[in-house]
């Protein structure tokens, strides 16, 4: 199995910036990718942006990209999620989660073995 623990989410903001972060362990081996999803009160899980681990590859929610950010350090096996010029929109539970294959496939959850517990974004005006 893969743990993931997220941290980072906090009260902010608008316009402003926020990291998030998406510690691995235990079966990392096994995680191809590792996607970020957010889920705003009422609403559907949406993807966020997803990265593999080995080459780096990104896919991004059409409607994020420019403002969101996704990154990693293998050596950590962390995720990152930087999002700048926060919206109240952008309010949310965000989670990570982690693939065993990738490809555009990513923007779905189902793809996902594991997920975290999320970490709470509230935006503010």
């Amino acid at each position: 199995q893969v743990q993931l623990v997220e941290s980072g989410g906090r009260l902010v903001q608008a316009g402003g910036s926020l990291r998030l972060s998406c510690a691995a362990s235990g079966r990392t081996s096994s995680s191809y990718a590792m996607g970020w999803f957010r889920q705003a009160p009422g609403k559907e899980r949406e993807f966020v942006a997803a990265i593999s681990w080995s080459v780096g590859f990104t896919y991004y929610a059409e409607s994020l990209k420019g403002r969101f950010t996704i990154s990693r350090d293998n050596a950590k096996k962390t995720v990152y999620l930087d999002m700048n010029s926060l919206k109240l929109e952008d309010t949310g539970v965000y989670s990570c989660a982690s693939a065993s294959q990738g490809g555009e496939w990513l923007r779905l959850g189902r793809t996902y073995d594991y997920w975290g517990q999320g970490t709470q974004v509230t935006v503010s005006s």
